[in-house]
């Protein structure tokens, strides 16, 4: 049943001295709870991190089987797209308020995993799907916990959606106020010691070797110019997700990290550097990553590896590859002339790697929804290849596993249009006490076997050391 006074949004201001660390810690254990936390502040990409729980619906979907959750009620089960689906229920929900004192007060938060590149494209689909998580899952959620690090302060905005089933929204949100301002003092970082099994890899090195190699051959037979090429590592672990979680974001904090119970003993956690999709109003942006240099484990070696990596021309390349796919795909559902790209090259730097970085912005044709944005650039150029669709071919041919949520897109579709997602990379993805972690890199037609099987490693050490284990 429909409230009369539904967009209503109710704002809370909290105790400064509250952190996202401690409502984190107050919320963890509460259904469906989600982080979107900007590990690394800046202004300009990580000025927000958004906290909740107990949504009043959860979208699921794994092929063409969808199931929604909602509040009190029982599961409904049906067949057909995800993305249409979706649609509807974003639709539904749509709230278009003067002003809000944070760019995402409410709405759908969760992941579009790789695999739904089957909804956008025709692809083969050959490979083993041994993970089980959901293809997709967004949970959408009326009270948000939101944190501004450029002004310190901290707020808790309800919204009011309409929705009447089971407690009230006056009530959850008391409820939840509290909960976060009695939360107190986190539990400081402690040692990280070994805390699970010895992961081990979907490709021996051999093998992976052998996959670079055909990767070059269809570079060379002109198939391709650039694919992503990568390697996952399976293990087994005593920790409970936000455990793992609060581990990684202390070895590996980033700008687009995240933590999302999917219920049922599933989680994701991730510590992502790269920004998918961008989305204020009708402005749109990407800044795909292209290049890579380890950190070096002095001050001065660590400035000849950022300067190897700007001078490089095999990863300016491909960087320029990658920023033009975007340009094309964007150029798909934005005003004809609005595509432009804002930086070409940025040197970015992360606890355990250097990274080239570019800029694409545009803005989002009349005719044209968040859906239809999201399925014209999905998945990310930068984790494909170019050209986008060859490349995706060849990647269920050499990759012996579903990538499932990984190189997906993980964040939150809001009720006011606005919307974050993430490349899902450096990212766990937990079902019971197994864990699955993922890692490549681009294949051009000079790369070097052994450098690219390295990079997957360098790119890994963030995930390796939350689990207690150097490589």
């Amino acid at each position: 049943m429909r409230n009369p006074c539904a967009g209503t949004v109710t704002v809370r201001e909290l105790d400064r001295g509250l952190t996202p660390q401690a409502a984190f810690h107050a919320l963890c254990a509460r259904p469906y709870a989600f982080f979107l936390d900007s590990g690394l502040v800046s202004e300009r990409m990580g000025r927000y991190s958004y906290l909740g729980a107990e949504p009043f619906l959860v979208i699921q979907s794994k092929r063409r089987r969808i199931r929604l959750l909602r509040r009190g009620q029982p599961a409904e089960e049906s067949e057909g797209n995800p993305f249409q689906q979706l649609r509807a229920l974003l639709r539904r929900y749509s709230i278009r308020p003067e002003k809000s004192c944070v760019p995402f007060f409410g709405g759908a938060v969760g992941y579009f995993g790789y695999d739904l590149c089957h909804f956008v494209e025709r692809l083969p689909q050959t490979t083993l799907d041994d993970i089980g998580l959901p293809d997709m899952h967004f949970a959408f959620h009326d009270i948000v916990v939101a944190f501004d690090h450029l002004e310190g302060r901290c707020y808790a905005v309800a919204v009011d959606v309409g929705e009447t089933e089971g407690e009230s929204l006056e009530r959850r949100l008391e409820r939840i106020v509290d909960m976060v301002s009695r939360s107190g003092e986190t539990p400081g970082p402690t040692a990280v010691t070994r805390s699970g099994s010895e992961p081990v890899a979907n490709f021996t090195k051999d093998e992976y070797l052998a996959a670079v190699q055909r990767a070059k051959d269809y570079i060379a037979a002109g198939d391709i110019f650039q694919v992503n090429l990568s390697q996952r590592f399976q293990a087994t672990t005593s920790l409970k997700p936000h455990e793992l979680y609060t581990r990684l974001r202390t070895v590996n904090p980033a700008p687009f990290a995240c933590y999302q119970d999917l219920g049922d003993g599933m989680a994701v956690v991730s510590a992502s550097p790269e920004l998918f999709l961008r989305v204020r109003g009708r402005h749109v942006v990407t800044r795909p990553i292209k290049g890579t240099r380890r950190r070096g484990p002095t001050e001065t070696e660590d400035a000849q590896l950022r300067e190897e990596l700007l001078r490089s021309p095999k990863d300016d390349a491909e960087l320029t590859m990658i920023i033009d796919l975007e340009r094309n795909d964007l150029g798909r559902v934005c005003g004809y002339g609005t595509v432009r790209v804002t930086e070409r090259k940025a040197l970015e730097t992360f606890p355990t790697v250097h990274h080239l970085v570019g800029t694409v912005e545009g803005t989002l044709h009349d005719r044209y929804d968040l859906i239809d944005l999201i399925k014209a650039t999905f998945p990310g150029g930068s984790i494909t290849g170019a050209p986008k669709i060859r490349a995706m071919e060849i990647i269920d041919e050499l990759e012996p596993t579903k990538r499932s949520v990984y190189t997906g897109a993980i964040g939150c579709l809001g009720f006011n249009g606005n919307a974050d997602l993430n490349i899902a990379i450096r990212t766990f993805l937990v079902n019971g006490q197994n864990l699955y972690f993922q890692v490549g890199g681009g294949i051009v037609a000079d790369s070097e076997l052994e450098a690219e099987y390295d990079e997957t490693i360098h790119k890994a050490r963030g995930l390796f050391a939350s689990l207690g284990i150097r490589r």
